[in-house]
């Protein structure tokens, strides 16, 4: 089989991807050893931390990481069982129910590494109006390519389960 210059090329693009694969798995040991937590927990502390009282309702967080109410109905649990979240009802609608950031929730979220996709956020951010468009076509080409375009993903960069509601 004689090498080309497209072989080439074909090689390059998965020796890529394969690096973006073992970073994403690298972020995930690393955060876990740190804090003990994946990025879909680390993220709704973000969320939860970002909002003045510290907390916000499961629907909102739902939307916000673009996943199920049972998703984050899960990860909450397993949140509230570490003590860095904790559920309460509202004082004005007995029915509505709160996930609160504890204090060792905001402890773990200092000291949690930077997340993965903040460090591309803000090499994204960087980039002109033109490379941002082009690097987005060709993220989306690359998934077609791998038969991934169907696939509903949360923009949290894991290697775990954590999937947009089909609709």
């Amino acid at each position: 089989m004689s090498s080309t210059p497209a072989t080439h090329r074909a090689d390059a693009a998965l020796i890529a991807l394969r690096r973006i694969l073992r970073a994403t798995e690298q972020y995930e040991r690393d955060l876990a050893q740190a804090v003990g937590l994946t990025p879909a927990k680390l993220r709704v502390l973000q969320i939860l931390s970002a909002h003045d009282d510290r907390r916000a309702s499961p629907t909102q967080l739902a939307a916000r990481m673009g996943v199920s109410q049972a998703t984050v109905t899960a990860l909450v649990d397993q949140l509230d069982k570490l003590g860095l979240t904790e559920r309460q009802r509202s004082s004005t609608d007995r029915r509505q129910l709160h996930v609160l950031l504890t204090d060792a929730g905001l402890t773990a979220l200092r000291e949690a590494p930077d997340a993965l996709q903040q460090h591309f956020v803000t090499g994204f951010h960087a980039l002109h109006d033109w490379e941002q468009a082009m690097l987005v076509a060709s993220l989306e080409r690359v998934a077609a390519m791998l038969n991934a375009q169907g696939i509903d993903a949360s923009p949290v960069l894991t290697l775990g389960d954590i999937s947009r509601p089909r609709g």
